[in-house]
């Protein structure tokens, strides 16, 4: 029954893939172009460090499956193209190893193929201590997400109805594993009120998983025989408006949802993400083409985005919050009523000019 699940969850989100309309609220903003402000290439570096982690480039691979032999071989195409290419990969949900130890090769491949990268297990807030150590372990993980889902849960016809014991079980982990701990949502976006309290709760990173990439409400409808939660298509907040509601947030953001290219990698680092996750884009080229096209997009990304800091005249990744954004329609006015002041968005370059001259 799970695996069949994991499979249908791959088959639906492809099918989103090949329906989405192309716009999202990235597209929402706009870098302000200044005609002198570029570097040398050479003298750009797409490392990041946050949180007290080092990752060579600021792109990674995010939870996308496991738990059956067609999603086990998928994590080994993705463990192969995480090793090529140096970014950061996440396994999808390892709930079904919990549930069936002999599905354990379908998550532990992507260590197996990529044995000095860098290696996020994947968990869920209902996960025991035990269970989120033993998560680790399988893939000698250099760090545990704990996937939030209440919205999916609820439209899966087998999901958790239970939510309340959430929050005291995420302080649980986070104090009981060895690696840092990220909460991630899986699409629906986290509030700045979250992102806060999760801080609280001793988790060192937020993943914002905003609305623009695969709606795993919609997965969950379309498994059920009436679809009658079709209502809930579009819920929550876009990556980009997560990312403005947590300007100030005390805890080093990531951001995934939603992103479709380079451009919306510089944009979500601009807008102050310390890591960029892409998991649609990237499985529907896996599937359509290969893992060897996989490699070559991938690499064709790091270089646009090496490219376009060169031109914005950021030398590091980190270097993009100090380039000038404008925000524009629906996310500008979602920015005014949540007390987001954009206009000095638009006025902050003088402090690169000065850095990098």
């Amino acid at each position: 029954m799970i695996a069949e699940r994991k499979d249908d969850h791959v088959r639906l989100a492809v099918e989103q893939q090949q329906q989405h309309s192309g716009r999202n609220q990235f597209d929402e903003v706009s870098f302000v172009h200044h005609a002198l402000a570029g570097l040398d290439r050479p003298d750009v570096s797409l490392t990041t460090a946050f949180a007290g982690l080092t990752w060579p480039v600021p792109l990674y691979i995010n939870a996308m499956t496991g738990g059956s032999e067609r999603t086990g071989a998928i994590n080994r195409d993705l463990g192969i193209a995480a090793r090529e290419t140096g970014v950061p990969i996440a396994s999808g949900s390892m709930s079904a190893y919990f549930k069936d130890p002999g599905c354990a090769r379908t998550f532990s491949v992507l260590r197996e193929e990529n044995p000095d990268g860098f290696v996020i297990a994947n968990v869920n807030a209902t996960a025991s201590v035990d269970r989120a150590r033993r998560a680790v372990d399988l893939l000698r993980a250099d760090a545990l997400q704990i996937h939030l889902n209440t919205v999916q849960e609820t439209v899966m016809p087998e999901g958790d109805r239970s939510f309340a014991s959430w929050v005291p079980q995420i302080e649980r982990i986070a104090a009981g594993v060895d690696v840092p701990v990220i909460v991630k949502e899986v699409g629906f976006g986290l509030s700045r009120e979250t992102v806060r309290l999760l801080d609280g709760l001793g988790v060192r990173i937020a993943d914002l998983g905003g609305r623009g990439g695969t709606d795993f409400a919609r997965i969950e409808n379309g498994r059920r025989p009436l679809g009658d939660y079709a209502y809930l298509d579009g819920w929550g907040q876009s990556t980009a408006a997560c990312l403005l509601d947590a300007q100030d947030a005390p805890i080093p953001v990531l951001a995934s949802g939603g992103v479709r290219h380079p451009l919306d990698v510089a944009r979500a680092l601009a807008l102050g993400a310390s890591g960029v996750g892409v998991s649609g884009t990237f499985l529907r080229t896996l599937l359509d083409d290969g893992v060897a096209a996989l490699i070559d997009r991938i690499r064709m990304w790091l270089d646009h985005l090496a490219a376009l800091q060169t031109v914005l005249g950021a030398p590091t990744p980190a270097a993009l919050t100090h380039c000038d954004l404008l925000i524009h329609g629906e996310l500008r006015d979602f920015c005014a009523d949540r007390g987001i002041d954009t206009r000095p968005l638009a006025r902050r370059s003088g402090s690169l000019t000065s850095a990098t001259r």
